[in-house]
Order: C-alpha cells, then structure tokens, then sequence
C-alpha cells in the first residue's frame, strides 16, 4: 500500500493540523481516503501548497471528532473543509525567521492544563513520553513568561486544554494544530516510534508540536530545509517575531525538517526563547 508523509506545519486555517519534521516529526498516512478534484488542486497551489500526490485523509481524536484533511509528500495538512475561503499566497519575505500565527494564546487562557495520556488502545504515552513531556513542560515554564503549563498524567482529556497522546499512524513523527478562540490547539500527537530514540529526542518532537499549539509556525515555512518546498500562508498566516533574526535558524526547535546542526534534542536555543517570551 502506498504510503504518503502526512505535512504539518501549519494548520492553515485556525484547528488546521500540523505534522512536523520529515523523517522526525513527519507523520506516516497508509490509509488515503479519496483524492481531490482539479478545482481543489488549483486552490491548493494557489496557497503555494506543493500539489504533488495530494490525497485526503480522515482524521479522528480521542474524543471521536474527526475531519478530512489534504496531505501530500510535504509536511502541511489542510482542511477540506472551508478550502475555498483561504486565501492565496502572499508576497514572501526572502528571510527565514522566528514566525507565529495570527491566533496566539490570549491573556485569560494562559494557565494551560496539559495532560499527558496514559490510556490503553496504544494511545498512552510510554515511561519514555512521560518523562519528555515532563522536561518539555519544565522547560516552557522556566521561561519567564505568561504561560502556565500544569501538567499532569491520566485519561480525563475532556478537562485538558492541551492533550498529548499517542497515534498508531505517525511512525516517528508528530501531528498537532494553531490555537483558535484564544485557547491553544487541543492535540499534540506524537508516532508509537518516537520513543525509541530515547528520552531527549522524544521531548523534541513533544515540545515541537507543542510550540505549534500556541501558535509557532516553523522557521522555515517559505522553503522547508529538506526539500525546498513552501507550505503557504494561509489564513493563519506567518508573522515575522520581532528579535528574531534573518537567515535560516537551523537550530531552532521549529525547523521544519531534520538539518544538519540542529539538536533535535529539546533544546529551545535564544531566538525561541526570545519568540516566546516577545509573545508571552
């Protein structure tokens, strides 16, 4: 059966889903649901989405909902859903930055209950996950700003705003969205396979999808490292965050794909500490 690497970045549209990082936080789709029609096509490549083997694919969370998104060999997943309402792509900034989307946090859902998910059906996180959650937990919370994560472990995922859980279909990858309404984005999802290279690189694919959630796009999202191909602005859009440099920042927790220099350990390096402390 064919596999296609589900894109992430950016939920386009505000709750859109994001995967991230190609072999490292890029999800793995076997199962493609039905393809496109030629106008779908045409939009998509009018938001400067690469159209090449784009499927659609269903989507289900713990909590039963579900919606159909485009996917292709890049790492940016889009709603079927209100397509034709996004806008077409901007004029590019030639930079690579810091970048978030137009929906952050606001002020009075600061205080995010996170809940690291321990139920069974192969969605529980491992000793491994918890540990990283907890170090990618510590890790936003020690950085002076307006933040709170409380984190804790069960299965009461209807009472969290921030769930981090396992999904079978995401190898060694992850999956997550764009805050909307002021509240982040639910879903932190990471592949059964994460947890297999260890401790510190589990935290970075957590931490990753958690900076997507409150509302950071990767750094790269005009012309991804690994491959060159652009992911579009889209509703959500990708304002620059002042402080942050010019140029690619290919140490950045955000980087969209494996790069040579980057940590892939966790590490948020000065340009993210100083996007998130100018946001937060």
């Amino acid at each position: 059966m064919k596999t296609i690497k589900l894109l992430a970045l950016s939920a386009i549209v505000a709750g859109c889903i994001t995967s991230c990082q190609k072999e490292e936080v890029a999800a793995e789709v076997n199962e493609i649901n039905n393809t496109p029609t030629k106008e779908q096509l045409l939009k998509l490549e009018s938001m400067g989405v690469n159209t090449e083997d784009v499927s659609v694919k269903t989507v289900t969370d713990l909590d039963g909902s579900s919606a159909d998104y485009f996917v292709n060999g890049t790492d940016l997943g889009i709603p079927v859903a209100g397509l034709v309402d996004q806008p077409s792509l901007g004029v590019m900034d030639n930079g690579m930055k810091q970048y978030r989307t137009r929906n952050i946090v606001s002020r009075n859902n600061r205080t995010i209950n996170v809940l690291g998910y321990t139920g069974g059906g192969g969605n529980g996180l491992s000793n491994t996950g918890r540990q990283a959650l907890q170090r990618a937990v510590n890790r936003y919370n020690s950085l002076n700003t307006s933040l709170n994560m409380r984190l804790t472990f069960g299965t009461n995922y209807q009472a969290a705003d921030l769930v981090v859980y396992v999904r079978s279909d995401l190898g060694a990858g992850g999956l997550a969205g764009f805050p909307s309404g002021g509240r982040p984005y639910k879903w932190a999802r990471i592949g059964p396979s994460v947890k297999n290279r260890g401790v510190a690189y589990t935290q970075h694919v957590i931490a990753h999808e958690m900076g997507h959630c409150i509302g950071l796009r990767h750094t790269d999202w005009q012309r991804r490292v690994c491959d060159g191909r652009p992911e579009g602005q889209g509703a959500d859009g990708a304002i620059h965050i002042p402080g942050t440099p010019t140029g690619v920042d290919i140490t950045s927790l955000m980087i969209s794909c494996p790069a040579q220099g980057n940590p892939q350990n966790g590490t948020l390096n000065r340009n993210d500490v100083t996007a998130l402390q100018y946001l937060y």
